[in-house]
């Protein structure tokens, strides 16, 4: 599975045997129309069956615009994409019962499966337990762009989670979070992980939106050169997420100038000024730990089966050691 942020590398993630979501958090009532008018173009034998893609959406951006949130979701719902995920919110449960009793969805042919990022274990049992959700993804500390600044590795999370869960009727758990090549998903398939997340990873590919120039510091990044901190949405001018989130990319000058105390107002203004050329030192890239891994552009479809054949291989070695 691949987290995108369009519909073009979404679509090519699921061409490739994995399933592409599009990250719709700051998506308008038409240009998500737009995406998902393009992802059922490109699938033309697929009439009026379900989207082979999911939407993610983050919960308290759909707090801060509640009307257009509904509008969005109601056109994810009638256009019959297959997931929804969900994260980062103050009440989650408000967004769910809202899919769940829409008539958009009361007239879907198709009752979207639900997804829930959790940054703690006690978020997946909530997610489990109360919300009855389909699919939990547990998001370590290793991920890039944002989640729990508190989180454990993504191994100690996934097996927190396994293990508090029932062993029957538990929602499948996606491991999420620095994963850069099929090795490493197949460790998480092995420690009892119903599949693997990829973001950062597809970030380098033709499809993807990113800039070149954050492509070329994923690419020139080490795991140390990445960090978890406020500073590069404070460059932003963005205060909004909620307590305990904060993201995982490149260290640049603007951590360092934050970290010197250089008033956010100041950081804003270099920003803004490094960005009409594109300065590397005082550019904001979001990437996981596993940046480290990754150094080759390729089309997502030819990566995600890349990303199948390694997942094979490494599990065929494992079982070389029980013979």
């Amino acid at each position: 599975m691949a987290f995108a942020s369009s519909a073009k590398l979404a679509v090519e993630v699921t061409r490739g045997g994995g399933f592409g979501f599009v990250g719709a958090a700051f998506a308008t009532p038409d240009s998500l129309r737009q995406e998902l008018a393009y992802t059922r173009q490109s699938f033309p034998d697929l009439g009026n069956r379900p989207l082979p893609i999911g939407l993610g959406f983050i919960g308290w951006l759909l707090d801060a615009n509640e009307e257009q949130s509904k509008q969005v979701i109601d056109i994810s719902l009638e256009n019959n994409v297959q997931a929804i995920w969900l994260s980062f919110g103050a009440d989650l449960s408000r967004w769910l019962r809202y899919i769940r009793i829409s008539p958009a969805n009361a007239r879907a042919t198709h009752k979207p499966l639900i997804f829930v990022q959790a940054t703690s274990l006690n978020e997946a049992l909530v997610a489990a337990n109360e919300w009855k959700v389909d699919v939990i993804i547990a998001q370590g500390n290793e991920a890039g762009g944002h989640g729990g600044k508190a989180a454990p590795s993504t191994m100690v999370m996934l097996s927190e989670i396994l293990a508090a869960l029932p062993a029957q009727d538990a929602p499948p758990v996606l491991a999420a979070g620095g994963i850069s090549n099929g090795s490493q998903a197949a460790a998480y398939l092995v420690a009892g992980a119903a599949g693997a997340v990829l973001g950062t990873r597809f970030a380098l590919t033709p499809e993807s939106p990113y800039p070149d120039y954050n492509k070329a510091a994923i690419q020139r990044a080490k795991s140390s050169d990445t960090v978890r901190t406020h500073a590069l949405d404070w460059a932003w001018n963005l205060y909004s997420w909620p307590e305990g989130i904060n993201g995982r990319g490149i260290r640049t000058k603007i951590v360092d100038d934050i970290d010197a105390g250089v008033p956010h107002e100041v950081v804003r203004a270099r920003y803004a000024k490094a960005a009409e050329t594109n300065d590397p030192d005082y550019m904001v890239t979001w990437c996981s730990q596993g940046a480290s891994l990754m150094e080759d552009i390729k089309p997502a479809k030819e990566l995600v089966e890349e990303l199948h054949a390694d997942i094979v291989r490494s599990l065929q070695k494992g079982q070389q050691l029980l013979a």
